[in-house]
Protein backbone atom coordinates (compact mmCIF):
# COMPACT_ATOMS: atom_id res chain seq x y z
CA UNK A 1 0.00 0.00 0.00
CA UNK A 2 1.27 3.48 -0.78
CA UNK A 3 2.66 5.61 2.01
CA UNK A 4 0.05 8.30 2.92
CA UNK A 5 2.78 10.91 2.46
CA UNK A 6 3.31 9.66 -1.11
CA UNK A 7 -0.35 9.62 -2.07
CA UNK A 8 -2.42 12.61 -1.04
CA UNK A 9 -5.75 11.31 0.25
CA UNK A 10 -7.55 14.50 -0.75
CA UNK A 11 -7.15 13.70 -4.45
CA UNK A 12 -10.29 12.22 -5.95
CA UNK A 13 -10.09 8.88 -7.66
CA UNK A 14 -10.13 8.95 -11.47
CA UNK A 15 -13.82 9.32 -12.48
CA UNK A 16 -13.51 6.34 -14.83
CA UNK A 17 -12.39 4.13 -11.95
CA UNK A 18 -15.49 4.81 -9.87
CA UNK A 19 -17.81 2.69 -11.99
CA UNK A 20 -21.56 2.97 -12.06
CA UNK A 21 -21.59 4.59 -15.50
CA UNK A 22 -22.30 3.19 -18.93
CA UNK A 23 -18.86 1.73 -19.62
CA UNK A 24 -17.96 -1.90 -19.05
CA UNK A 25 -15.06 -2.55 -16.67
CA UNK A 26 -12.59 -3.10 -19.54
CA UNK A 27 -13.22 0.38 -20.92
CA UNK A 28 -13.15 1.90 -17.43
CA UNK A 29 -9.75 0.27 -16.88
CA UNK A 30 -8.58 1.58 -20.26
CA UNK A 31 -9.64 5.12 -19.31
CA UNK A 32 -7.73 4.90 -16.02
CA UNK A 33 -4.68 3.67 -17.90
CA UNK A 34 -4.94 6.51 -20.44
CA UNK A 35 -5.15 9.02 -17.59
CA UNK A 36 -2.07 7.49 -16.00
CA UNK A 37 -0.15 7.51 -19.27
CA UNK A 38 -1.06 11.15 -19.86
CA UNK A 39 0.06 12.13 -16.38
CA UNK A 40 3.36 10.28 -16.75
CA UNK A 41 4.02 11.85 -20.15
CA UNK A 42 3.28 15.32 -18.82
CA UNK A 43 5.67 14.86 -15.87
CA UNK A 44 8.37 13.27 -18.02
CA UNK A 45 8.43 16.00 -20.68
CA UNK A 46 10.32 18.54 -18.60
CA UNK A 47 12.57 15.96 -16.91
CA UNK A 48 13.52 14.43 -20.26
CA UNK A 49 14.26 17.85 -21.75
CA UNK A 50 16.36 18.85 -18.74
CA UNK A 51 18.27 15.58 -18.28
CA UNK A 52 18.61 14.34 -21.89
CA UNK A 53 17.95 17.49 -23.95
CA UNK A 54 15.54 15.66 -26.26
CA UNK A 55 11.82 15.91 -26.94
CA UNK A 56 9.38 13.44 -25.39
CA UNK A 57 8.88 11.69 -28.75
CA UNK A 58 12.65 11.40 -29.21
CA UNK A 59 12.88 10.00 -25.69
CA UNK A 60 10.37 7.28 -26.60
CA UNK A 61 12.61 6.28 -29.50
CA UNK A 62 15.62 6.13 -27.18
CA UNK A 63 13.67 3.98 -24.71
CA UNK A 64 12.59 1.60 -27.43
CA UNK A 65 16.16 1.27 -28.71
CA UNK A 66 17.51 0.84 -25.17
CA UNK A 67 15.58 -2.41 -24.88
CA UNK A 68 17.01 -3.81 -28.11
CA UNK A 69 20.27 -5.52 -28.95
CA UNK A 70 23.11 -3.18 -29.85
CA UNK A 71 22.38 -3.84 -33.54
CA UNK A 72 19.23 -1.73 -33.23
CA UNK A 73 15.93 -1.75 -35.06
CA UNK A 74 14.71 -0.95 -38.52
CA UNK A 75 13.04 2.41 -38.83
CA UNK A 76 9.87 0.81 -40.16
CA UNK A 77 9.62 -1.30 -37.00
CA UNK A 78 10.20 1.73 -34.75
CA UNK A 79 7.43 3.61 -36.58
CA UNK A 80 5.14 0.61 -36.19
CA UNK A 81 5.85 0.11 -32.47
CA UNK A 82 5.43 3.79 -31.61
CA UNK A 83 2.50 4.38 -33.97
CA UNK A 84 4.33 7.25 -35.67
CA UNK A 85 4.29 8.24 -39.34
CA UNK A 86 7.56 7.31 -41.06
CA UNK A 87 8.13 10.88 -42.23
CA UNK A 88 7.94 12.22 -38.68
CA UNK A 89 10.20 9.44 -37.46
CA UNK A 90 12.82 10.28 -40.11
CA UNK A 91 13.00 13.83 -38.74
CA UNK A 92 13.25 12.65 -35.12
CA UNK A 93 15.98 10.13 -35.96
CA UNK A 94 17.91 12.88 -37.79
CA UNK A 95 17.71 15.07 -34.65
CA UNK A 96 18.90 12.21 -32.45
CA UNK A 97 21.72 11.42 -34.87
CA UNK A 98 22.79 15.08 -34.94
CA UNK A 99 22.92 15.00 -31.11
CA UNK A 100 25.15 11.92 -31.24
CA UNK A 101 22.57 9.66 -29.60
CA UNK A 102 21.83 7.22 -32.43
CA UNK A 103 23.52 5.82 -35.48
CA UNK A 104 21.84 5.00 -38.79
CA UNK A 105 23.03 2.47 -41.29
CA UNK A 106 21.70 0.64 -44.30
CA UNK A 107 20.60 -2.90 -43.73
CA UNK A 108 22.83 -5.32 -45.59
CA UNK A 109 21.02 -6.78 -48.59
CA UNK A 110 18.13 -4.28 -48.47
CA UNK A 111 18.88 -0.92 -50.06
CA UNK A 112 15.68 0.59 -48.61
CA UNK A 113 16.14 -0.68 -45.06
CA UNK A 114 17.66 1.61 -42.43
CA UNK A 115 18.62 0.34 -39.00
CA UNK A 116 18.94 2.66 -35.99
CA UNK A 117 20.93 1.92 -32.84
CA UNK A 118 21.87 3.78 -29.65
CA UNK A 119 25.34 5.20 -29.29
CA UNK A 120 27.42 4.69 -26.16
CA UNK A 121 26.71 8.34 -25.31
CA UNK A 122 22.95 7.67 -25.33
CA UNK A 123 23.36 4.53 -23.23
CA UNK A 124 25.39 6.47 -20.67
CA UNK A 125 22.87 9.35 -20.53
CA UNK A 126 19.94 6.96 -20.09
CA UNK A 127 21.76 5.09 -17.36
CA UNK A 128 22.62 8.32 -15.53
CA UNK A 129 19.04 9.60 -15.78
CA UNK A 130 17.26 6.32 -15.04
CA UNK A 131 16.78 6.94 -11.31
CA UNK A 132 15.27 10.37 -11.87
CA UNK A 133 13.07 9.09 -14.69
CA UNK A 134 11.82 6.15 -12.61
CA UNK A 135 10.94 8.38 -9.64
CA UNK A 136 9.16 10.78 -12.02
CA UNK A 137 6.98 7.94 -13.30
CA UNK A 138 6.19 6.79 -9.76
CA UNK A 139 5.36 10.34 -8.63
CA UNK A 140 3.07 10.93 -11.62
CA UNK A 141 1.19 7.68 -11.06
CA UNK A 142 0.81 8.42 -7.37
CA UNK A 143 -0.81 11.78 -8.05
CA UNK A 144 -3.42 10.69 -10.60
CA UNK A 145 -4.63 7.38 -9.28
CA UNK A 146 -6.50 6.36 -6.23
CA UNK A 147 -4.75 3.97 -3.87
CA UNK A 148 -6.38 0.86 -5.38
CA UNK A 149 -5.50 1.84 -8.96
CA UNK A 150 -2.00 2.85 -7.91
CA UNK A 151 -1.47 -0.52 -6.24
CA UNK A 152 -2.77 -2.34 -9.33
CA UNK A 153 -0.53 -0.30 -11.64
CA UNK A 154 2.47 -0.95 -9.39
CA UNK A 155 1.69 -4.64 -9.71
CA UNK A 156 2.42 -4.29 -13.42
CA UNK A 157 5.76 -2.55 -12.83
CA UNK A 158 8.89 -4.57 -12.14
CA UNK A 159 10.24 -4.80 -8.62
CA UNK A 160 13.55 -3.09 -7.93
CA UNK A 161 16.46 -5.34 -8.80
CA UNK A 162 17.13 -7.83 -6.05
CA UNK A 163 20.34 -9.65 -5.31
CA UNK A 164 21.31 -11.70 -8.35
CA UNK A 165 20.30 -15.35 -8.31
CA UNK A 166 23.26 -17.66 -7.82
CA UNK A 167 24.39 -19.51 -10.91
CA UNK A 168 26.60 -22.44 -11.71
CA UNK A 169 28.33 -24.24 -8.84
CA UNK A 170 27.13 -21.77 -6.19
CA UNK A 171 23.50 -22.45 -7.17
CA UNK A 172 24.04 -26.22 -6.91
CA UNK A 173 25.70 -25.79 -3.51
CA UNK A 174 22.77 -23.71 -2.23
CA UNK A 175 20.22 -26.22 -3.51
CA UNK A 176 22.00 -29.12 -1.82
CA UNK A 177 22.06 -27.18 1.47
CA UNK A 178 18.28 -26.65 1.46
CA UNK A 179 16.15 -29.18 3.35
Amino acid sequence: MADPEEHPTDLPECPSAQGGGLLPKELRAWMVMLGAVGAVEQELRSVVKERLDVSHDEFLILCLLAEQPRTGLRMTRIAELLGRPKTRLTYQIACLQHAGLVTRQSVCGDKRGIEVALTDKARRLLEEASGTLASTVTRALTHVMGPDQHEAMCGLLPEPAKEAEPTGESALAEQSERP
